[in-house]
Parts: C-alpha cells; structure tokens; sequence
C-alpha cells in the first residue's frame, strides 16, 4: 500500500469560531496555525491545502505572560535609509489588536506560497464578538490548554 495524498474531492472544509478572551497568545495562536493548515485532520497532506478556516473573535482580551507586553517589539520598515520602527505590544494591543494574532499565527506558518494563501483565506480576526461570517455556519472551539494559568 502507498502513501496516501489528499486529492481535491477529499477534501471537506470547515468554519470554527475561538473566543481569543483570557487565552495565552502564543498556545492560541499555535492551535489556530495547526487548523488552519490541517495538521488535525488524518488526510493532511503538506502540499495542499486541507485546513478549516477559523474566525477569532475578542482579540483584544487576549492575555500574553511576563513582561512582554513592554519588552516585546514588532518591527517594520519604511523604505528609507534608516527609518526602522518599532512598536511595543502593549500598544499594537491597543490599536491593532487583530494584528497580534495575525503575527503570531503567521510565524507558525510555511513561509510559502501555500502557507501565504492559508493564512489570507482561511484566518479572520475581530476585536470584538461581532463578525459578519454567520453564512459560514461556524462550530464554537475551544482548547483544553490554550487558557491556563
């Protein structure tokens, strides 16, 4: 018997919602990247495209540990000689809460033309609880680790 390689008629997506509220960013968002590339699922297959989409929402009441809402950074560029800037995440939780998670899932993701698509397609982030995917039909999702203490 051969290796099995999902073909596109075996594969079946899903919609998920998280509720981002009192979860740890880095366990969250390492879940998240396992779903949406389709780890979970015993069809994975690296070279294509087999995960669930995941709707995150309450984004800014995620929780980080230690000190890194201070110390941590996020780099950017912008494209002259010279003018790095960087922003704290304590304040990218502030004004772009949707981003942090964003960041943080896309790190764990090939970074590939596939892993690109994933994470474009099948990633959506809120601030708050409203979200506008109701047609999607997504199934609540919760992770036993993601939250503790």
């Amino acid at each position: 018997m051969g290796t099995f390689s999902a073909t596109p008629r075996d594969i079946k997506h899903e919609w998920f919602v998280v509720d981002a509220e009192g979860m740890v960013l880095g366990r969250l968002a390492t879940e998240i990247a396992k779903i949406i590339r389709g780890k979970h699922k015993p069809i994975f297959t690296p070279h294509m495209d087999t995960g669930d989409g995941v709707i995150v929402i309450n984004a800014a009441k995620v929780r980080v540990t230690g000190r890194k809402a201070e110390n941590k950074e996020y780099f950017r560029h912008t494209g002259y000689m010279g003018h790095a800037r960087f922003t704290s995440l304590g304040t990218m939780l502030q004004k772009h809460p949707e981003r942090v998670i964003e960041k943080a899932v896309y790190g764990m993701l090939p970074k590939t033309a596939l892993g690109r698509q994933v994470l474009r397609r099948k990633l959506r982030v809120y601030a708050n609880a409203d979200h506008p995917h109701v047609a999607q039909q997504p199934k609540p999702l919760s992770f036993s680790h993601a939250g503790e203490k």
